[in-house]
C-alpha cells in the first residue's frame, strides 16, 4: 500500500496510522510528494497562504485544458486562488446556508425509489445532484439529464479518465453551459437568481462555470458519503436495526461516518513559493498529499477515533476541507443525504443482499453496490 492506493483500499486506517507515527509532514520516497498525515499537518498545509489547490504551470491538467471541459475547470472557484476564489465563494455559500431542509426533504420524498442495487445507485449518484438542480430551476426531467451530465463531467476530474470519458466530459460541459443559460435567462429559482446578483461582477462564463462546480461538489462526496454509510451500517446490523427504529440517529450516523470513512480521503496542494511547515522547508513547485482521512483519525483530534460512536462529543473533521478553500456547501450535502438515507431506510432493504467494491479513484472511497447473485 502507499499514500494514493490506500484510498481505495478495503482498510486503510492502520496504515494511515503508520505514516502519522512516522512525522506528521514527511517527504515519500515512492512517490516523491510530501505527505501530510497528522491533524496538525493537514490544518497547517490547509491554512497556509504559499499551498495552492493547482501548480502554478499547469492550471488546468493537460489533459483537457484544449476542450470545453478545462475552460469549466479553470474558472472553478475550488481550483483558483484570491479573487478568482473568494468572489464565486462569496455569492454561492451563504445562499446554500439559507437552503430550508423541508425543501430538499420534499425534493428527495418525491422520487421514485426503485430496489435492490440500482436504487441504491440511483439514490447515490443521480438524485443529490438532482435535488441541487431543481434547487436551481430545473424541472425533474432536466434535473435527472443535469445529474447525468454532472456525472460525465466528474469524470474528467480524475488522473484515471481514459479518452472516451474525456470526450464524454467535454460534451456534458457544452451540454451544462447551455442548460444553465437558459435557466438564467428564465430567471425563475430564487436560489439561482441570488446567486447571479452575488456574481453580477463576474464574466458569463465564469459563472456558468461555478454553477456547473456547485453541482460536482455534490456528486461525488455526496455519493460517498451515503455510500459509506450503508456500508456501517451492513457491518453492523444492530446499528442497522437501531437507525431503523429511530430515523433521528440517521444525522448523527452521517455526522460520524463523514469522519470515520470520509469519501474524500485526500487532496492535493502545491507550493507557490519557497516556506516552511512545521520544521520542514518546502521549495517552490513542490506537491503535498494531504490525508484528510488520516487527520480524522488522529487521537490528537478526536480521542478513540477507530470507533465509530454516534455520540461522540466535539467531533472534529477535515472531511469538508478547513481554511478558505472549505466546501460551501457542506450543511446541504449533509442535509441531502439525511434525507436519502432516511428514504432507502424506510424502503427496508435488505442490505446484505448488496454486494459491493470501492471505485477507483485516487483521491475518492466511493463505493459501488451490486446484488449478489
Amino acid at each position: 500500500m502507499d499514500p494514493i492506493t490506500a484510498a481505495t483500499h478495503t482498510d486503510p486506517y492502520p496504515y494511515y496510522a503508520t505514516l502519522r507515527a512516522s512525522g506528521g509532514l514527511s517527504l515519500h520516497p515512492g512517490s516523491n510528494l510530501w505527505i501530510a498525515s497528522s491533524a496538525e499537518a493537514v490544518c497547517a498545509v490547509l491554512h497556509h497562504p504559499d499551498c495552492h489547490v493547482r501548480p502554478a504551470n499547469e492550471p488546468v491538467p493537460k489533459a483537457i485544458a484544449e476542450g470545453p471541459a478545462g475552460k469549466v475547470f479553470g474558472q472553478l472557484m475550488r481550483m483558483n486562488e484570491g479573487e478568482r476564489q473568494r468572489c464565486p465563494r462569496a455569492a454561492i455559500a451563504p445562499r446554500l446556508q439559507d437552503i430550508d431542509p423541508r425543501e430538499v426533504e420534499a425534493l428527495v420524498q418525491a422520487r421514485l425509489l426503485r430496489n435492490g442495487a440500482e436504487g441504491v445507485h440511483q439514490a447515490q449518484f443521480i438524485g443529490p445532484v438532482s435535488v441541487v438542480a431543481q434547487l436551481l430551476g430545473f424541472n425533474p426531467t432536466d434535473s435527472h439529464l443535469v445529474s447525468e451530465l454532472t456525472g460525465d463531467f466528474v469524470a474528467c476530474l480524475s488522473p484515471l479518465s481514459q479518452a472516451r470519458q474525456l470526450e464524454a466530459a467535454h460534451r456534458a460541459s457544452e451540454q451544462l453551459t447551455r442548460l444553465f443559460q437558459e435557466r438564467i435567462v428564465a430567471q425563475d429559482s430564487r436560489l439561482l437568481n441570488g446567486i447571479c446578483q452575488g456574481l453580477e461582477d463576474v464574466d458569463p462564463d465564469s459563472r456558468i462555470a461555478n454553477l456547473i462546480g456547485l453541482l460536482s461538489q455534490t456528486y461525488d462526496a455526496t455519493a460517498g458519503l451515503i455510500g459509506n454509510a450503508l456500508l456501517a451500517l451492513i457491518r453492523d446490523p444492530t446499528l442497522h436495526h437501531a437507525l431503523r427504529d429511530d430515523p433521528s440517529q440517521i444525522s448523527l450516523l452521517l455526522a460520524e461516518v463523514q469522519r470515520f470513512d470520509p469519501a474524500v480521503q485526500n487532496t492535493r496542494r502545491f507550493i507557490a513559493a519557497p516556506c516552511e511547515i512545521l520544521g520542514a522547508a518546502l521549495k517552490q513547485g513542490d506537491a503535498v498529499l494531504v490525508l484528510l482521512a488520516s487527520a480524522n483519525r488522529d487521537p490528537q483530534l478526536n480521542p478513540q477515533p477507530d470507533t465509530l460512536l454516534l455520540d461522540r462529543p466535539n467531533r472534529r473533521s477535515f472531511s469538508f476541507g478547513s481554511g478558505r478553500h472549505e466546501c460551501p456547501g457542506q450543511a446541504l450535502a449533509m442535509e441531502i443525504a439525511r434525507a436519502t438515507l432516511s428514504a432507502i431506510l424506510e424502503a427496508e432493504p435488505r442490505l446484505d443482499q448488496l454486494a459491493w467494491h470501492h471505485r477507483p479513484s485516487v483521491n475518492g472511497r466511493i463505493p459501488l453496490f451490486s446484488d449478489r447473485p
